[in-house]
């Protein structure tokens, strides 16, 4: 009964080497799924025989099932044969997954994944596998994104810079197009790619579907006397895509203007930020358009030290046109000497703003 099952080893193992297979996949890049069937098959069996090829694709990161395909039947006589798209069509396939394309040259998504083939010889109604083999690949963009602004080694003039950058390319390799922006602080001896594997973000923008981002109020404020470096990656989903390159970029001192608000003397709110900050004393005055026709507006004055912490908030009212408005910040609200952002908020949804500098003496 030994020798009996051995002999069943080793005729098993006689039939499998009949039949090898050598897939013919590219390692990265672009993939449509007619380069999936792309082989060479080699038949050592005396006569023609019957296979059908069987394709299975899994994500490498998760798992799970991307798609399957069976080819129709294909002869094999001794030798070898190059097997491409036309020899197997028509094919079937199942699609598990949003990362691939039905179209007939339908282009995979941006992702790392397994291909497992499996050679099935078909004698009458039997079916037995001759012939396996699993090989990884990667979908990537032929372009990465590119960083477009501040640019590289740059001197930004406001505290608020605006980063945008361009989209990877082909965008059809993407289902769930998202991007990942970081900056960080670049130290002393420290080069761009160190800082930005190294050091604590400053700040992140995730899973961003736009090509841009602002640099918010609410975040730590930049300081002039550091550079900063910032790269943006691109992702499929959650799955990592590519990235772009890393540059630095450095703020310019603020402008102080040093005007004293009076009862005569009222600034003027403005709907973008920049490096201006106005100096005033004791209470802050400032001018303000209505031209959204509200009754009552809300408005803030936040720090400026990097907490970005509400010193005071309130509801001020308005008449149509021009407003001439004062607040009054309240007994030991705002430090003396310090830099503070006023904002008001209308029904627009609009932001109106003022930097300034506060000082306590109203001599």
């Amino acid at each position: 009964m030994k020798h009996f099952f051995w002999l069943l080893a080793l005729l098993s193992l006689q039939v499998k080497g009949q039949m090898s297979m050598t897939v013919q996949l590219p390692p990265s890049g672009v993939m449509q799924k007619s380069q999936l069937w792309n082989m060479l098959l080699v038949s050592a069996s005396g006569g023609a025989v019957s296979v059908r090829v069987e394709l299975r694709i899994t994500d490498a990161r998760t798992n799970q099932p991307v798609l399957t395909g069976i080819s129709r039947s294909i002869v094999l006589n001794k030798g070898a044969k190059q097997i491409q798209l036309g020899d197997v069509m028509p094919v079937a396939y199942e699609y598990l997954s949003m990362a691939v394309d039905r179209s007939p040259n339908g282009l995979l998504s941006a992702g790392t994944y397994l291909a497992c083939y499996s050679v099935i010889q078909q004698t009458g109604d039997a079916a037995k596998l001759v012939a396996e083999d699993c090989l990884p690949f990667a979908v990537e963009p032929v372009s990465p994104p590119l960083l477009n602004t501040p640019a590289d080694q740059s001197i930004e003039e406001g505290n608020l810079p605006q980063f945008t950058w361009l989209p990877p390319a082909p965008l059809t390799i993407f289902n769930d197009l998202n991007y990942d922006m970081v900056m960080v602080e670049l130290r002393k001896g420290q080069s761009a790619a160190e800082a930005i594997q190294q050091n604590i973000p400053v700040f992140r923008s995730l899973h961003n579907r736009n090509t841009f981002v602002s640099y918010p109020v609410s975040a730590i404020a930049l300081d002039t006397a550091k550079r900063y470096a910032w790269t943006v990656t691109a992702n499929n989903g959650n799955q990592f895509a590519a990235q772009t390159d890393i540059w630095t970029f450095r703020i310019k001192g603020v402008q102080v203007v040093k005007a004293q608000v009076t009862e005569d003397a009222f600034i003027q709110l403005r709907k973008e930020l920049d490096g201006t900050v106005f100096a005033c004393r004791g209470k802050l005055q400032c001018s303000y358009n209505n031209l959204a026709g509200d009754t009552t507006v809300k408005y803030e004055i936040l720090t400026l030290d990097g907490k970005n912490e509400i010193k005071k908030h309130g509801v001020l009212s308005l008449k149509a046109g021009e407003n001439l408005l004062q607040v009054l910040p309240g007994r030991n609200t705002l430090a003396d000497k310090e830099h503070y952002l006023f904002r008001l908020y209308n029904s627009r949804q609009e932001y109106w703003y003022l930097k300034f500098i506060y000082s306590a003496n109203q001599q």
